[in-house]
């Protein structure tokens, strides 16, 4: 074994923990696995990311079905939807400057990350449902699709947002649907690249055993990790991975300038900080109900 072959199949674990600890990141993470440490043309790197993810999703699923973190009938819906929205918009990105739709793609998943971080409002105390309005999982599958059709990414970014922001599933439960949605998107797009684009199977064959021997580990710790600490690592994850697709749309004089990258540093420094501390704040302080009692309680036992 080469040592290019032997670092390319250690980093694939890291796809694999991304995909089952967050339920996203392995198309962002594969690509760049495949295309810069593998030394793989870009469009070859595409088509074996998607068998990658795509594989290492489904078996990822198993984990989180057995602990019953998995919503079948909104994964399944939201997955045909999806598949028909990527497809559109795959024939939609050939009228796009390829710069442009990834300077959008990179603004949105900022956007979307910021939302992760800061959470639903007013969440508490609603009832979390079991399966999604159908129409609500069509309309988003089919937005996220064709989104993620633009731009050739799985769609984990978007999907686990539109399950956990919108559809309010708790965190762990996104993430294990989100792995069906994932599965189901990159087999329809790999189906689509078989005809013209070569796979290195052997090579694809060990990426995809190490990425789903990741997926089972990361699996294994999303159960243990708090959703409000699961979903503030995604956003946060989002929001380097936004940024880096960001910097790369700049001009090369602009993108090697450490002073740019410095200030970028030192700003996610801050924001990291301001939401620990807002963390921090909203973990001390009571919540109504329990002041109420409490107040209740006092009145009681001055009365005695």
């Amino acid at each position: 074994m080469t040592p290019t072959l032997a670092l390319t199949i250690g980093l694939a674990v890291l796809i694999g923990v991304s995909l089952g600890l967050l339920g996203g990141g392995g198309s962002v993470l594969a690509v760049p696995l495949l295309v810069y440490v593998a030394d793989l043309p870009a469009k070859e790197a595409i088509a074996t990311s998607l068998l990658v993810v795509g594989a290492t999703s489904a078996v990822g699923v198993i984990p989180h079905a057995r602990a019953h973190r998995v919503r079948w009938r909104t994964g399944l819906i939201f997955g045909f939807a999806g598949m028909t929205g990527a497809y559109a918009g795959g024939r939609l990105a050939e009228f796009i400057p390829a710069g442009l739709l990834l300077t959008g793609f990179a603004v949105m998943m900022i956007a979307t990350a910021v939302a992760m971080i800061r959470g639903r409002r007013n969440a508490d105390g609603r009832a979390v449902p079991h399966e999604l309005p159908v129409l609500r999982v069509i309309l988003d599958g089919v937005v996220v699709g064709l989104v993620t059709g633009l731009v050739g990414a799985g769609g984990g970014f978007l999907v686990v947002p539109a399950l956990a922001l919108f559809g309010g599933l708790p965190m762990p439960v996104a993430v294990g649907t989100s792995l069906v949605v994932i599965a189901m998107k990159s087999i329809a797009g790999l189906a689509g690249y078989l005809s013209s684009v070569p796979i290195n199977w052997g090579l694809a064959a060990a990426v995809t055993v190490a990425a789903i021997a990741g997926s089972f580990a990361g699996g294994r710790f999303t159960g243990r990790i708090p959703a409000d600490i699961l979903r503030k690592a995604f956003g946060w994850f989002v929001v380097a991975m936004g940024v880096f697709v960001l910097g790369q749309q700049l001009p090369e004089d602009l993108r090697t300038n450490p002073l740019l990258w410095a200030g970028v540093g030192v700003a996610a420094a801050i924001s990291v900080v301001l939401t620990v501390l807002k963390g921090r704040r909203q973990a001390q302080t009571p919540p109504p109900s329990t002041s109420v009692s409490s107040g209740r309680h006092s009145m009681g036992n001055d009365s005695h």
